[in-house]
């Protein structure tokens, strides 16, 4: 784990990549600074954070549309398999650097609190922990973009699938009040995500029978909620938009609270994604 560490560290460094990623972070951070704090006078820096979270729709992409997709692509990843080490310690080890190039802007970011608190009464939990909040829904989107990377060779297209994920998640909350919450909506909706669930477990396990049996036992159990309580599955797809948003969790720190259930759903977000990409890896190595 510690050289596929260490390796992807040294390449993030020795391309543009890491430099780009932190150029377009701190800039992002720097014209909020500048916007809210400096022109404005508003003393809450957590407001800034909230302004630049838009920039993670560009630069988890650039970070993450190659980190799998390019060794597949150019074969290497018959290397790592040769390797004593695992699959899990491989997906670890690539994610600790793209985390380590992601903690390296954000501890620069982290002295402005410091700075505007030497000309204003600047609240410096919650700035702190807005920064916080910030590492950690950066942490679940880097996990998601490395799940998408492993699916494909292209950087280009894991790049593109990237952007479009992150762009549906952070407009989520405004797009559910777009869509149907009568409970006809909400059948159709589930039935859509439960088909891609099926698409997604098939490919990572080659096993049809596994994918189409979760596929007829969650068909079977929405049919029967359907029949039996039809009025529960009314306004249930907006409100599963809103609450799988990670951005809009983002919104909780900022107002000043320190939400633990928004920590846990991080952590499980990235854990979970994390989990998916090994198991991709794990097909691609016994196939």
């Amino acid at each position: 784990m510690t050289a596929v560490f260490k390796h992807e560290l040294r390449s993030y460094f020795h391309s543009f990549t890491a430099y780009v990623f932190g150029a377009f972070l701190l800039a992002i951070v720097g014209f909020g600074a500048m916007l809210y704090n400096l022109q404005a006078a508003v003393s809450n820096f957590e407001y800034v954070l909230s302004f630049g979270s838009i920039v993670f729709v560009v630069i988890v992409p650039i970070l993450t549309m190659r980190v799998i997709a390019e060794e597949r692509r150019q074969k290497t990843d018959q290397l790592l398999y040769s390797l004593p080490i695992t699959t899990t310690q491989v997906v670890l080890g690539k994610f600790a650097a793209l985390l380590v190039v992601f903690l390296i802007p954000l501890a620069v970011i982290s002295v402005y609190p410091l700075i505007f608190a030497q000309f204003g009464d600047v609240y410096l939990p919650t700035s702190y922990g807005s920064l916080v909040a910030v590492f950690l829904m950066g942490a679940a989107l880097l996990a998601v973009g490395v799940f998408i990377s492993s699916l494909t060779d292209n950087q280009g297209l894991a790049a593109g699938i990237t952007i479009a994920a992150i762009l549906f998640n952070y407009y989520s909350v405004s797009l559910s009040e777009y869509v149907s919450s009568t409970a006809i909506g909400t059948v159709i909706a589930l039935a859509v995500l439960i088909f891609a669930l099926g698409a997604v477990i098939r490919y990572l396990t080659r096993n049809e029978l596994l994918a189409y049996g979760v596929c007829l036992v969650l068909t079977a159990v929405i049919c029967v909620i359907t029949f039996v309580d039809s009025a529960s599955l009314e306004g249930l797809l907006p409100g599963i938009m809103q609450q799988l948003s990670l951005f809009d969790r983002l919104n909780t720190f900022v107002s000043g609270v320190f939400d633990l259930a928004a920590v846990v759903y991080y952590l499980s977000v990235t854990a979970f994604f994390l989990f998916l990409s090994i198991q991709s890896l794990e097909k691609r190595r016994y196939n």
